[in-house]
């Protein structure tokens, strides 16, 4: 089931004065599943942000180029080239420049 169904199942229930704690631990466990690891890949980007706009300058490269730059330190926090495109171009697309042509370049905002 989606988090938002157990979500409503939880206020129905509190609605009207069901109190089994440990329907409601159950519940809880459910809704909150994932939070931890969700919390460190947070964290784990927030390192890789600093790696990649360190790295980064005002003239363009193609992500083979930045990737071979900073693989050493990526692939320590098991991120892969992959991942890297992602947060550049998802997560950081506002201070990253992506310069469309065949390859893509990207630069510093």
């Amino acid at each position: 089931m989606k988090k938002a169904i157990y979500e409503t199942i939880k206020t129905a229930l509190t609605n009207f004065g069901y109190d089994d704690q440990e329907v409601m631990d159950a519940l809880d466990a459910e809704i909150n599943k994932g939070a931890e690891v969700k919390a460190k890949n947070a964290e784990d980007y927030a390192v890789l942000h600093d790696i990649v706009l360190g790295a980064l300058t005002s003239v363009p490269v193609t992500l083979a180029e930045l990737w071979e730059s900073i693989e050493d330190e990526a692939t320590a926090l098991n991120f892969t080239k992959g991942k890297v495109q992602y947060g550049m171009t998802k997560l950081w697309n506002a201070e990253i420049v992506k310069i469309e042509g065949k390859p893509n370049t990207y630069r510093k905002a």
